[in-house]
């Protein structure tokens, strides 16, 4: 599985490396004690001029509820709670500054990336998956292609003409997985944001592979 998810993400890591990983996400995991609630509601930034970018710091007055687009369930629930775990077990391995989960969605306005999980700065719910939005967008992008992207500087990748959807000034690196179900179809991806340069090594990609392979069981 750990070959076939790096060969379909494009991505060069030591399958050791992601093994290692994998057991210590999955020790992680049977500990009750690591248990971390769902998160249903959470506060998310207005958005700039049609859409293009968050406007960082200014929060819209209403939460953004995630029952509006998922059942609110215990089975969801449960779910939600397994997500917010791993992103737990992320934080705490690598100390990242933001980090979250997403599935693609059908919505009123489209399929779009939907926001399930996450620690650090509130951030923008929804990515629509579309030609459009990919040009300035990593994170469609990689929902679209399927292709991993790690960036260990966002300065140098916006200069030489990279998509990217900038919402807190402060990252430095970031790293956009894809999810894959059994038929190695993209469904989501995951979001890793650091705020200096070269933060994403070898360690921490394996790390970030070990929970994209683990992820897509406890989608909703």
């Amino acid at each position: 599985m750990i070959s076939k998810y790096l060969d379909r993400a494009n991505l060069n890591v030591d399958v050791l490396q992601v093994e290692q990983a994998l057991v210590e996400l999955d020790n992680y995991l049977a500990e009750s004690d690591n248990t971390h609630g769902a998160i249903w509601s959470f506060r998310i930034p207005e958005l700039g001029e049609g859409g293009a970018c968050s406007l960082f710091g200014h929060l819209q007055d209403e939460p953004f509820e995630l029952s509006q687009y998922i059942e609110y369930s215990e089975k969801n629930s449960l779910s939600l709670s397994q997500l917010q775990t791993i992103v737990q077990f992320i934080k705490q391995r690598t100390h990242v500054d933001w980090f979250g989960v997403y599935q693609n969605t059908k919505t009123g306005e489209g399929l779009q990336l939907l926001k399930l999980a996450y620690i650090g700065a509130p951030s923008r719910p929804l990515f629509p998956i579309n030609t459009l939005f990919s040009q300035t967008s990593n994170n469609v992008q990689v929902a679209m292609s399927g292709h991993g992207r790690v960036i260990n500087n966002v300065q140098d990748y916006i200069a030489s003409g990279g998509e990217y959807y900038t919402c807190d000034p402060k990252v430095q690196s970031e790293s956009c997985l894809p999810l894959f179900n059994e038929k190695m179809q993209c469904i989501g991806i995951i979001d890793a944001e650091a705020f200096r340069n070269d933060f994403f090594t070898a360690e921490i990609l394996a790390l970030l592979i070990a929970v994209c392979i683990r992820i897509p069981q406890y989608l909703p």
